[in-house]
């Protein structure tokens, strides 16, 4: 899977987050899931269950502390499939 790929994929799990749709689309990989995607932080865990179903890795707690942005979100997610030792 391609880094565009990846981050389409994890844009499309966060858009069912999203309420107001033109925030997802105006995204970039620096956008905070929080602050400009207006995400609720209790839906952070509906995301995170969404990603490791999709792409069968599993997210702990230390490395789901460190999730601002769809860039983070997206490297983490690329470590875990190249490195699932990681």
């Amino acid at each position: 899977m391609t880094a565009t790929e990846l981050n389409d994929k994890i844009i499309e799990i966060l858009s069912k987050y999203v309420f107001n749709k033109k925030l997802i689309l105006n995204a970039t990989p620096d956008s905070r899931l929080i602050k400009d995607l207006k995400i609720n932080s209790a839906r952070v865990v509906d995301i995170v269950l969404d990603i490791e179903d999709v792409f069968e890795v599993e997210i702990d707690n230390k490395s789901l502390e460190k999730i601002k942005t769809i860039s983070d979100l997206s490297s983490l997610v690329n470590l875990l499939i190249t490195n699932p030792e990681s």
